[in-house]
């Protein structure tokens, strides 16, 4: 009688296997290891950036306000407390993504400034370190594009059926995650030109 119920159990168990029971800490997971990448390329970033700003201020030391800028967004960026939920918690998720944009943006201008200095542009730790940002920059998109993908499809299994019946009753504490805003210009990378970077006035 106890083989028969091994049995029996054992036959449950695949077919509430086959019927997705799995899927959800299986999509956390992926999610999470998404979100992990994203964070890993913004640090990334946020290396890069002391080096940078030393290196404009050698030609570029009148930039003040621009360079103090990128200083005071960087230490924004690399200063938000991360909980543990981050991604279940819209709040700080939310000011995550901001101090992000905020760096972004003035990285953004940074990089403009330097078309007005030709000594600049032909340095090669500059270039150098602005070929690196690029990287990181289309880095970060990728995964962010990656991270949002793979919310999408965890949060759809948490909001569908039979998805919302095995959360009820085998995963009552997962909770819809939060994704980035599709704010404009986002999506893609800064330009970097190089072909003007490397070339004089």
């Amino acid at each position: 009688m106890r083989y028969v119920r091994y049995i029996v159990l054992g036959f449950v168990a695949l077919m509430l296997a086959g019927c997705g029971v799995n899927n959800i800490p299986t999509y956390d997971q992926n999610m999470k290891a998404k979100w992990s990448e994203v964070q890993n390329q913004y640090q990334r970033r946020a290396d890069l950036v002391p080096n940078l700003v030393e290196t404009v201020k050698g030609y570029a030391a009148q930039e003040k306000d621009v360079l103090t800028a990128v200083v005071e967004a960087r230490a924004k960026a690399t200063s938000v407390q991360i909980p543990a939920d981050i991604i279940n918690n819209p709040e700080a998720f939310q000011k995550y993504q901001a101090a992000q944009g905020e760096l972004s943006t003035a990285l953004g201008k940074l990089l403009s400034i330097t078309e007005a200095y030709p000594d600049l542009k032909s340095n090669q730790n500059f270039l150098a370190l602005q070929s690196q940002l690029e990287g990181t920059e289309n880095r970060i998109a990728v995964a962010r594009k990656d991270y949002i993908e793979a919310v999408q499809v965890y949060n759809t299994e948490l909001t569908t059926i039979p998805g919302r019946w095995w959360a009820s009753w085998f995963y009552p504490n997962a909770k819809v995650a939060e994704t980035f805003t599709a704010t404009p210009g986002s999506e893609a990378a800064p330009k970097v030109d190089f072909n003007k970077s490397t070339t004089g006035n």
